[in-house]
């Protein structure tokens, strides 16, 4: 696992080093392909406008200046706007895939059930850090030992110098907020 930051992956892409900007892909690619199959629900349009902005983000690496943002601030800024033209036109624009000489990507049904079941737990996952960090600090507590540290209830109580009953409480509520929130945004999803 290459552990150098976005902004050294990018500027070691600019330097020449085409493994680099793999790694930048590859770090960042699922979000961005959750971020358009989120706002456009076709899986194989989400599939091309993440490889445009990709495309897009290799042609312009060195009008980023990481002075001004973080990378990944950087390449959503690409993705909003190959999502706004492809919006505008009504398909996806296809003219940075040709500057680029890449061949359009045609997926079969098991290529796309994988692009949307990769962009939907990305969503999912999204979903549940901002729903965990908005939850009461007691309650990321408790279930941070409970369910990602994997402690026993009497064991969370004694961290948190509370009884049982007040652990497993915390944990329960919390987790009923999380799947509240997480049913609201699959119903909006589908709604749209």
């Amino acid at each position: 696992m290459d552990r150098r930051s976005d902004t050294e992956l990018l500027a070691a892409a600019l330097a020449g080093d085409g493994e680099a900007f793999g790694v930048f892909y590859r770090r960042h690619a699922r979000r961005v392909a959750a971020f358009h199959l989120g706002r456009i629900r076709d899986a194989q349009e989400a599939a091309d406008l993440t490889a445009e902005t990709f495309a897009a983000a290799l042609e312009a690496l060195e009008r980023f200046d990481p002075r001004r943002g973080e990378p990944v601030a950087w390449l959503f800024g690409i993705a909003r706007h190959r999502l706004i033209t492809a919006m505008r036109k009504g398909a996806v624009e296809q003219r940075a895939r040709r500057r680029m000489g890449l061949e359009r990507i045609v997926l079969d049904d098991a290529g796309l059930e994988r692009v949307e079941a990769a962009a939907n737990a990305e969503l999912v996952r999204v979903e549940l850090r901002e729903g965990f960090g908005k939850l009461p600090p007691e309650q990321r507590e408790a279930i941070a030992l409970r369910v990602l540290l994997d402690h026993e209830y009497h064991e969370v109580a004694g961290a948190i110098g509370r009884s049982e009953v007040v652990a497993r409480k915390r944990v329960s509520r919390g987790l009923s907020a999380l799947r509240a929130r997480l049913a609201a945004t699959t119903t909006e999803r589908s709604e749209r």
